[in-house]
């Protein structure tokens, strides 16, 4: 006589598969980020990289409508409840901080600090130039950073290598090094560390936040920007 099992069928654990779609999306996006501003840097060192970001928002566009999808889908949502969004910027900023004053003890002790060598001196005093430069601040530097780096970036990332744990945190990883990267051409190695630092703080954010809310990041982002060119327009140095 034969002894049937007591157990249940076993459970098939879901495969997670490399995604060649998602690989695409992020290489096209690339592409663009670095071709744009590599091109563009050759005539304008101010606006070589909101040229970029504002190329490559088009382009994600497409490609996320092609794939049935939008901005909402990776956390571009208006505020339901605004005392705890202002909670989670408030969180988001201090957390940066600390990554970034963390890096900077490294940073200071191999690199020099050329600060934007120069980038935004014609903004102290000009109030024309501080207006243009704050619009920029919050499309190119809050909006658009946050958007491509840490949403579109980290989630064709990790949907292009299996959506696992390990590949969330890589992908949090690699935006974080490519969002140094941007910085170096005028900010040096000491930058683009720091920056690179303080980008992995919100990449970490953004999956926390499971990656349905990315508004605190951007208005994190776009206060710590407006009181950077606002000190020089006054003239505040230090």
């Amino acid at each position: 006589m034969s002894v049937k099992s007591q157990r249940g069928p076993v459970a098939e654990m879901p495969v997670r598969r490399f995604d060649p779609v998602a690989l695409v999306d992020l290489l096209i996006i690339l592409a663009v980020l670095v071709g744009v501003k590599q091109s563009v840097l050759s005539f304008s060192y101010l606006y070589a990289g909101p040229a970029s970001t504002f190329s490559a928002m088009l382009v994600a566009t497409l490609l996320l409508r092609r794939r049935g999808l939008g901005w909402k889908y990776l956390g571009l949502r208006w505020p339901e409840n605004w005392w705890k969004t202002v909670g989670l910027t408030l969180f988001s900023m201090a957390l940066f901080i600390a990554a970034t004053q963390l890096m900077q003890l490294f940073a200071d002790a191999f690199f020099e600090d050329v600060g934007t060598s120069g980038r935004f001196d014609h903004i102290e005093g000009n109030l024309a130039a501080y207006i243009g430069i704050m619009l920029l601040v919050w499309t190119h530097g809050s909006f658009f950073e946050e958007l491509l780096f840490r949403a579109f970036v980290i989630d064709r990332t990790s949907k292009a290598f299996g959506g696992s744990g390990k590949a969330e945190i890589g992908a949090a990883l690699f935006s974080s090094i490519f969002f140094g990267y941007r910085h170096y051409y005028y900010q040096g190695m000491h930058g683009a560390l720091i920056t690179g630092a303080g980008g992995f703080a919100f990449a970490m954010l953004y999956l926390w936040f499971g990656r349905k809310n990315i508004m605190p990041l951007i208005f994190a982002h776009g206060i710590f920007n407006s009181l950077g060119q606002t000190f020089r327009f006054l003239g505040i140095r230090d």
